[in-house]
């Protein structure tokens, strides 16, 4: 078991009954879409952010990232680690049918793939040397043909399921997710390129 003092966001009750099996600590749900109207859940989630920090686990499908996103919408992204458990196919034990896209959610996984995200995310890292690292940045994922160029998405999903992370991640979560992962230097040793140009 893991243990937390940041409050950990998920998206329903099952979502946390799963993961309290996993994490030592204060898990919250969203209650699904229901946080888009909910101004009181709101208020407290801004608050728990302000004193703890919050850490976002949702379900991978297109659900979990529309409350995902817009929890970083509410809440500023400094406040925020994100743990994302992968794609993987399937269907819970408690439901009839699989998800609209098939996707196994929190409730679904293991615990060796909840535990795996939740220390990839960074939550859990407190040495000097995670603390000052230089970080990947936007250029470098040019450079390293992951961003503007033609086969760049392409590229990035082949990475994400290499890593066993969603496919569904893009921009500015996939560089975070980057830098969660690997180091710089681990980086450039893995994506070589020619910067003499």
């Amino acid at each position: 078991m893991v243990t937390t003092e940041r409050a950990v966001i998920v998206e329903g009750k099952y979502d946390k009954i799963r993961l309290s099996g996993v994490i030592d600590g204060l898990i919250l749900t969203t209650d699904g879409f229901g946080i888009f109207s909910d101004k009181e859940k709101q208020k407290l989630i801004r608050k728990l952010a302000e004193e703890k920090g919050l850490l976002i686990l949702t379900d991978s499908d297109a659900a979990g990232f529309r409350i995902r996103n817009f929890l970083r919408n509410i809440v500023p992204e400094e406040m925020i680690l994100h743990a994302y458990i992968p794609d993987i196919y399937g269907k819970e034990k408690r439901k009839n049918t699989p998800s609209k896209e098939g996707k196994l959610g929190v409730e679904g996984v293991d615990t060796r793939t909840l535990e795996t995200a939740l220390m990839r995310c960074g939550a859990f890292q407190t040495s000097a040397e995670d603390i000052k690292r230089r970080e990947i940045t936007y250029a470098d994922l040019y450079d390293a043909g992951f961003s503007g160029k033609d086969a760049s998405a392409e590229k990035r999903r082949e990475l994400l399921l290499s890593l066993g992370l969603p496919a569904r991640l893009t921009g500015k979560s996939f560089l975070q997710v980057l830098n969660t992962f690997m180091t710089y230097e681990e980086f450039c040793k893995q994506f070589p390129v020619d910067r003499t140009l």
